[in-house]
């Protein structure tokens, strides 16, 4: 088992504790609403006088700065700019409006500004004598980029038809429903998030600085934090999209999970109908613990996107439109994202104490080299962990399954506390290696009066192959690390629980 941190694009090198490599003198265009942007820009290697070539832009992660190394190497499945610059590409990278020494307000990547900010750089990239242009003031332009520097993409194809081909790697499809899923904070990550974000010069709406201390005091965003939240998108802003996309996406990330990807490449399968691909790898905003099999198979995709689709080059054969990874390494592919053939189910009951010891997380285990300490402890709060207190339902399967995509989980059950709201925690956990699948653990509203209430919720997607008689447990918690959600006492009673998960082959 190797352990490999992958968080490449959550916050530039500000959350591993490094600094950015230094370069030229940044450039600075004034967008829009008179915002300051600054960037640097890269020509790509070999153009002689006259010479053109595509270019590709590529962001930060929230509160990272723009990468000032013109050699820099591929760091996971986002190309670095030295390789795409040896590939042919010219290559701008910019510091988002918020994040010094750009000026603004950090907005949370909505096409209003950020995609607004893009497009301005868009229209000077078109201007520069470097540029390979399909008619004037329109550049053959692409871009890549994880996390924030991932979102953008899809907000700037969104409102600009220029853009010739995306790759959002560790994006998102809503914040309401990675950041707030169920109504309920993600407190380890809204931690991890603004603390790697916060230093000199970076700059917030008031909104995300409101959405931080509520997430200190309780488990639920105000409505002008959500409105501002939902306001981002990218999701109602989908059906604009005009450019290829290639999503990528990390199975055992848990600020945006799978089920972010599952629901931007069916957006976009179904109203934009634009050329489409996505692949899983083991990684993304956390860690992998478990074997990750090739690690270069999304790289090795995103050259070939960028070759069809920027270079122009229509023979080259982009592979399989999805392609994922399982928890033991394996690699493997199909037409479209499938359906399930059938649900591997299970049954249970049992009393939770609402309490807040003995839940889920904070993980203990070892961390790779380099992570900064005071990092690290923010970090290990984002993963859940097998439960010591839960309501445990045994999953044995019938027969070898490869299990994908978002669990459903039902549940019948009364209760009394005293809290107002009430959310417990679902999440599965893999018998053989002592971990939760995938990372992933999902929050269920509950309603306890007194009476019997029936509540029926997707979890988070997960990605499994499991031989037969293999063993996963269903847990039902009542605190994570990954989740604060303040239990108060009392208890709930399930006097059925039933999980089913889907089975594609």
């Amino acid at each position: 088992m190797r352990t490999r941190l992958l968080v490449a694009g959550l916050a530039g090198a500000t959350l591993l504790g490094m600094s950015p490599a230094q370069a030229a003198d940044y450039n600075t265009i004034t967008s829009f609403d008179g915002t300051p942007i600054t960037f640097y820009w890269f020509p790509a290697v070999g153009l002689a006088p006259g010479q053109t070539a595509p270019t590709v832009l590529q962001g930060p992660g929230f509160g990272g700065q723009a990468q000032s190394n013109p050699e820099a190497t591929s760091g996971g499945p986002v190309p670095g700019v030295g390789s795409l610059r040896q590939a042919g590409y010219n290559v701008l990278t910019w510091n988002p409006r918020g994040i010094s020494p750009s000026g603004g307000e950090a907005m949370l990547d909505n096409p209003d500004y950020e995609g607004r900010d893009v497009q301005a750089l868009i229209d000077w990239v078109g201007q520069q004598p470097q540029a390979l242009l399909d008619a004037p003031g329109d550049p053959r332009v692409g871009m890549t980029g994880g996390s924030y520097g991932g979102g953008i993409q899809l907000s700037t194809a969104a409102i600009d038809t220029r853009l010739d081909a995306i790759v959002p790697v560790i994006a998102w499809n809503s914040l309401t429903t990675s950041l707030y899923k169920a109504a309920t904070i993600k407190t380890g990550w809204v931690n991890v998030l603004m603390a790697s974000a916060t230093r000199p010069g970076n700059t917030f709406s008031p909104r995300i600085l409101k959405g931080r201390e509520q997430a200190r005091k309780g488990m639920t965003f105000s409505d002008s934090v959500v409105e501002f939240a939902r306001s981002a998108g990218p999701n109602q802003y989908l059906p604009g999209i005009e450019t290829p996309t290639f999503i990528i996406q990390g199975t055992v990330d848990n600020l945006f999970p799978p089920s972010e990807a599952i629901a931007n490449y069916r957006q976009l399968q179904l109203y934009a109908g634009v050329p489409l691909k996505m692949t899983w790898y083991c990684g993304g905003h956390g860690f992998c613990l478990t074997s990750d099999g090739s690690t270069s198979v999304a790289l090795e995709q995103t050259w070939a996107w960028l070759d069809k689709y920027l270079k122009g080059n229509a023979a080259v054969d982009t592979g399989p439109a999805f392609t994922w990874v399982d928890q033991k390494g394996t690699y493997r592919s199909a037409a479209t994202f499938p359906r399930p053939q059938r649900w591997e189910k299970a049954t249970g009951a049992g009393t939770l104490a609402l309490k807040a010891k003995g839940g889920s997380g904070p993980y203990t285990g070892p961390l790779p080299e380099g992570v900064n300490p005071l990092t690290a402890v923010l970090l290990r709060n984002t993963i859940p962990t097998p439960a010591k207190k839960a309501v445990s339902v045994p999953v044995k399967v019938a027969r070898e399954s490869v299990i994908l995509g978002a669990p459903k989980l039902t549940v019948t059950y009364s209760g009394t506390t005293k809290s107002k709201k009430v959310r417990v925690l679902a999440q599965l956990v893999d018998v053989a290696n002592k971990e939760v699948l995938g990372h992933q653990i999902t929050p269920v509203p509950l309603r306890l009066n007194g009476k019997k209430h029936t509540v029926k919720v997707p979890l988070e997607a997960v990605s499994a192959a499991l031989g037969k008689g293999q063993k996963l447990t269903l847990q039902i918690v009542a605190q994570s690390s990954a989740y604060n959600v303040f239990p108060k006492g009392g208890s709930v009673t399930f006097s059925k629980v039933r999980i089913a998960l889907p089975v594609v082959q």
